[in-house]
Formats: structure tokens, sequence, C-alpha cells
């Protein structure tokens, strides 16, 4: 439970502003994902189960308020809005709409830490319960099972620390001594069996593998971003 990272999806078009906002919160144990448009963000959405959203109101095409209005009931996720300074009307009917907070532009970094700590403290997610989604998949890390298709499928143990791992670092390449060195196994071998094993519960089709890749020559890589 302590090893657990809250997903957070950042949505801003600005690049600097989306950029910092991702680098202070991964520095704060955040994990997080970042989409540059209400489109970009509603792609993403569809295959992740964010713990929260940090959303810019004004945006090119669809705005935040939009991107809020036509799906905070359907994704069940709390969500920031960030405001102009001075917009009082934009943040009264972003909360109208079902915004859980707002922020107005500039605002300073441990403010928004400070408010998503609030807001995550009083929101009894699954997440805090270290149940994972992406895609068709739900990964439970306590009861120690993968739900894909409503099939249920057992992991054990090895197979968790692996999972946990790679959850926590998306994107990031896994060398077969680095996963040896987390399960105290340092036949190349048995590594590869056991993440063979892993793909098959979690890919709808192992020999084309959309989530758990293997990188030639490098490693693994658990894309779900």
């Amino acid at each position: 439970m302590e090893n657990y990272k809250a997903h957070i999806l950042v949505v801003d078009d600005d690049d600097g502003i989306r950029d910092l906002v991702k680098q202070f919160l991964n520095q704060n144990n955040y994990l997080v994902t970042t989409a540059k448009s209400a489109e970009n963000a509603l792609d993403k959405v569809k295959i992740i189960k964010f713990d929260l959203i940090v959303l810019d109101i004004m945006m090119p095409g669809k705005s935040g308020l939009e991107f809020t209005n036509e799906n905070k009931k359907k994704l069940d996720t709390p969500i920031i809005l960030l405001t102009a300074k001075g917009e009082a009307s934009e943040r009264v009917e972003g909360l109208e709409i079902g915004a859980d907070d707002y922020l107005a532009k500039p605002f300073e970094p441990k403010e928004l830490i400070l408010r998503i700590n609030n807001i995550l403290s009083k929101t009894k997610s699954e997440n805090l319960k270290r149940i994972i989604k992406f895609g068709s998949i739900k990964i439970d890390l306590n009861k120690l099972f993968i739900y894909r298709n409503q099939k249920s499928l057992k992991i054990n143990n090895t197979e968790k620390i692996i999972l946990e791992k790679m959850i926590n670092s998306p994107g990031k390449i896994f060398q077969r001594e680095e996963i040896g060195n987390l399960i105290d196994l340092d036949k190349e071998r048995s590594i590869d069996v056991i993440i063979t094993r892993l793909r098959k519960k979690i890919e709808e089709n192992p020999k084309s593998p959309k989530y758990l890749q293997t990188i030639r020559g490098e490693g693994y890589v658990l894309w779900i971003e």
C-alpha cells in the first residue's frame, strides 16, 4: 500500500505549464500522464483509470468546462480546474457541473499538491486499494488477480512484485538483470518464462502484445500511458 502512486492526468495546451506540473508531481511521488487537449485527454481516459485530473479551462478546441460537463459523471474521477485569474464565472460554472476544486493561474506548485492531497485523502477510491485499470484489464494487487474479459486470472507474489514495479514506471525499460534483482533470480531464461506467463494473463493476443512488450536487446516495458 505504501508503494502505491496515485495516477494523475494533467491536461493543458501550454507545453511549459504541462511539463512543469508533471515534473513537480513526479517529484512528489505521483505517477503522471499528460494530454495537450481535451480531445487527447478523452483518448487517455478511455484506457486508463486515473485517480485525479488536473484540467485547464481555456484550450483550443473543446474547453475544460465542456470536457468536465460531458465526462465527469461517466468517469467518476476528481477534477481540479486551472482557471485564468479573476475569471469567477468560469470557476462557478466549473463547480456547478461537477469539478471538485479550482486553482487560478499563476499558482504555486505547492498549493496544487495540497489541493490534490486534500481531494485524494477524501476519496475512497479503488486505487487506494491498489487496483489498477487500463483498457479492458483490471489488476488487483491486493487480491493477486488480473481481470480480463470476465476472466479471473490468479497471479503469484513474484508476478505481483514485477507488475507493481512496472506499473509505477510505465514506459520504462526494465533489463532482465533489474527484474532478476527484484525477485532474487539471476537466470535470464527463467525471467523470460515469468514475463511470458504474465503476458498471457494481461494480453488479448500474447504473440502481439499491446501492453507488456519486449524491447529487443534491452528488456521489457509496460505501456499503460
